[in-house]
């Protein structure tokens, strides 16, 4: 099991696994955590309400709407601590509950 560390607190990747599904509110939108990225720990959220955006095909044409996706790094590259974003998600708490 990988363990993640701030310089105060450490978190790992089965931790995090599951919070998948969870839903949460940043910045002022809701929004479903739909992955984990592993090699720069980040969540991948999806827009919860009605903010589709256009995604286009491999060859740059509009091809479906889809709902939009928000990355959210979860430490800070500089100091190595849990970032603002993250914490904002008050998710921590139920991350280390998941245990």
């Amino acid at each position: 099991m990988t363990t993640l560390h701030s310089k105060e607190n450490s978190i790992n990747i089965e931790q995090l696994r599951k919070l998948i599904g969870a839903r949460v509110d940043h910045e002022g939108v809701r929004c479903e955590i739909i992955e984990i990225l592993e090699d720069h720990p980040t969540l991948i959220l999806q827009d919860c309400e009605l903010h589709p955006v256009i995604q286009t095909d491999q060859h740059g044409e509009p091809h479906r709407r889809v709902p939009t996706t928000r990355t959210v790094a979860i430490f800070s590259q500089e100091s190595g601590d849990f970032t603002s974003a993250f914490l904002e998600l008050g998710l921590l708490d139920l991350a280390r509950r998941t245990d």
